[in-house]
């Protein structure tokens, strides 16, 4: 855990100590949220671990679970969410439930979970992984910088060199290239990891294929009660870094694809990455063009009011591995980190 999830943690361990995460919630708790979460599967005791606030594990899920209904709201579907937005039920505060990429966990370790406690969910899917064509380009970088032992490569910027003998040279190293190749062109950041994935021996496909559900799955939970399957683009890219055609393509093919697939109706999208910087106005109008009924943004927030003029910019809120914990649930759950980030403001649009 870096300086700013530590400094992260402290702020939730203040909010229980003080109670805010319960005195708060009158002025910034919104009328529901939406989790975002990726990996569920059982923890594995390892050093280096740069994904791992990407992960959590299948009893902290259960927990999280307890805990939401335990307070006395509702778990819905994203359908129910865009309709307790427009249709508000007082005094009932909702959660939704998102898992982004399509990986297998998902299935095999999230699943069994949430049909325990029936709770609906949805699947953002990207068909480039279901194709094993997409590429996942942070867990490349990852297991290249597991498998080398010095980084020295040329990048568009400037050389970039570190040694990575140790999990804490390699911790360091995989979090200065990682944010010096998220600021450029998402080319170089390929291109970069690529060379990188080569000279470690790593095949891409093949994580591809560890990681992610295959078509036959996807089409077989397709048809599950309380599963809906939204479009997450189709190969994965931070769309704001690219022209207006490729954004367009990948958000409305994304659907077509999926449809065609799955035989069913696909209604609702995520943006990859979600940030700022891969997400904004021109992506958010995208995506309603493409006639999608929501979009979901990484932007952290609860949804309010407010988001019924805007249901392709929504806010979704990380169950994120580095903070499995009651005290760190219940300050998000509150919904007071998001008003001190925010300054008291319910959207975050721009």
């Amino acid at each position: 855990m870096n300086g700013r999830h530590k400094a992260i943690a402290a702020a939730f361990k203040l909010m229980a100590a003080t109670r805010a995460d319960r005195w708060s919630r009158g002025f910034t708790q919104g009328a529901g949220m939406i989790l975002t979460l990726h990996h569920v599967r059982p923890q594995m005791a390892r050093g280096f671990a740069p994904n791992a606030l990407l992960e959590i594990t299948p009893e902290f899920l259960d927990e999280a679970l307890s805990l939401i209904k335990a307070e006395g709201y509702d778990i819905v579907s994203l359908d129910e969410a865009i309709l307790r937005l427009r249709q508000p039920k007082r005094g009932r505060f909702f959660v939704a439930l998102t898992f982004d990429d399509g990986y297998r966990d998902n299935v095999e370790h999230a699943w069994p979970v949430l049909a325990k406690h029936g709770v609906p969910w949805t699947l953002f899917v990207t068909p480039g992984f279901a194709d094993r064509t997409a590429r996942l380009w942070w867990l490349e970088l990852e297991e290249a910088i597991r498998a080398l032992p010095r980084l020295d490569i040329a990048l568009s910027d400037g050389p970039f060199a570190a040694r990575t003998e140790t999990d804490a040279e390699k911790n360091r190293a995989f979090d200065r290239l990682y944010w010096r190749l998220r600021k450029g062109p998402e080319a170089v950041l390929l291109s970069a990891i690529s060379e990188l994935t080569a000279r470690a021996g790593i095949d891409p496909a093949a994580l591809v294929e560890r990681e992610c559900l295959p078509w036959e799955t996807l089409r077989a939970l397709s048809g599950a009660p309380g599963v809906t399957i939204g479009a997450h683009t189709l190969t994965h890219p931070m769309l704001a870094k690219h022209d207006a055609e490729t954004a367009r393509r990948e958000i409305a093919e994304s659907k077509a694809r999926l449809e065609a697939e799955l035989a069913i109706p696909i209604r609702h999208f995520a943006y990859p990455v979600g940030d700022p910087g891969s997400a904004g106005p021109r992506e958010f109008a995208l995506a309603q063009d493409a006639g999608f009924v929501s979009a979901v943004t990484t932007r952290p927030g609860h949804l309010f009011p407010d988001h019924v003029s805007h249901f392709h910019a929504l806010p979704r809120v990380s169950l994120n591995g580095l903070h499995q914990n009651e005290t760190a649930l219940r300050a998000l759950l509150a919904g007071l980190p998001f008003w001190l980030r925010n300054r008291g403001s319910s959207l975050d649009v721009g």
